[in-house]
């Protein structure tokens, strides 16, 4: 295993919310409760799960764009959540951010010169011809004509805003990108060219990445590991390979057994989970996952289980396999 350049320790954000007249707390919802990864120098982490796990309020509170209820991120053995204003800012340039959508996440009033140079502007102060020099480099990197800096987001394609806003988190130069869903938005054929451009970045600038997704083709073709969310709990971390020939956990089998195969062949592989997920409200301590597997039984519903080491490098949080585990011991 290589040195960690991001480690994350027991990490939760909590949101209460309020209802009534009066505005009294209504139940608190646990976006993301209690999360342990580590990201490896140069390797690239896929998170997956459906709609609402966590996925990005989890990348959000890692850069500190949202506050932690609880936990720790170090970043290059530093605690991110103790710096100060200053300190933080001096961290900025080294973690950045790929935005899901490219039209919200590019400000209209601003030329596209100006939107990738913006991080200069703040933490580099250099000279205007030289900011420009470096703007024009990394959009013809990116494949954006560098005579087009001077035009706004609305004149250029979703796939063109997409690769801006690659530029403008590369400008800088960080050493952690945390790409958010980046290509959910986009049509899967401009998908695939964006995916190879992050692909190509990551082995020329040598980056360190946080892929977040719900597409488990997406996650496998970019991902070194992969990690599995559910109920703003990781269920599975395995390598790539290994966890999509070997899934252990219930919920990652499901998901696998979505994705559809090329020759057809997907009858009788598909599990359909029954029911829908609870709210991540007031959640009790059982596993969130239980009231849809198949294989719970009954300490499943009375305890949530924490993530251990099944096999060398592939953890799952399941009790299935802590039983197994115990019996072998025994």
């Amino acid at each position: 295993m290589g040195q960690a350049l991001l480690e994350i320790c027991n990490l939760k954000k909590h949101f209460p919310f309020r209802t009534g007249f009066f505005s009294r707390t209504g139940g608190t919802v646990f976006a993301v409760d209690g999360v342990d990864l580590r990201i490896n120098e140069g390797e690239t982490l896929g998170l997956a799960g459906e709609s609402g796990c966590g996925k990005s309020t989890l990348g959000k509170v890692i850069l500190r764009l949202l506050e932690p209820t609880e936990g720790r991120v170090l970043f290059e053995g530093e605690e991110v959540f103790k710096l100060g204003k200053e300190e933080l800012r001096r961290l900025r340039p080294k973690m950045q951010m790929i935005f899901q959508d490219p039209h919200s996440s590019l400000n209209p009033r601003m030329k596209v010169g100006d939107i990738v140079a913006e991080g200069i502007t703040i933490h580099d102060g250099k000279a205007r011809e030289q900011k420009r020099e470096m703007v024009a480099q990394l959009l013809e990197k990116v494949g954006v004509p560098a005579q087009m800096m001077d035009r706004y987001p609305h004149e250029f394609s979703g796939g063109q805003r997409q690769r801006i806003g690659i530029a403008r988190a590369l400008i800088l130069g960080p050493k952690l990108v945390i790409a958010d869903e980046p290509v959910s938005a986009l049509d899967v054929s401009i998908q695939a060219q964006v995916l190879n451009l992050l692909m190509d970045l990551r082995e020329e600038y040598h980056l360190t990445c946080l892929f977040i997704a719900h597409d488990l083709r997406v996650v496998q073709y970019i991902s070194d590991r992969v990690a599995i969310m559910y109920l703003g709990r990781i269920m599975e971390v395995a390598e790539s390979h290994e966890i999509y020939l070997n899934p252990l956990h219930p919920y990652t089998e499901a998901l696998i057994s979505a994705i559809p195969l090329i020759t057809g062949q997907d009858a009788g592989r598909r599990m359909v989970l029954e029911g829908a997920p609870p709210y991540p409200i007031d959640l009790r301590k059982a596993c969130g996952f239980s009231s849809r597997c198949r294989r719970q039984f009954d300490r499943c519903a009375e305890e949530g289980p924490t993530l251990h080491e099944v096999s060398p490098g592939h953890f799952v949080a399941c009790h299935l396999y802590g039983r197994q585990i115990q019996e072998r011991g025994t």
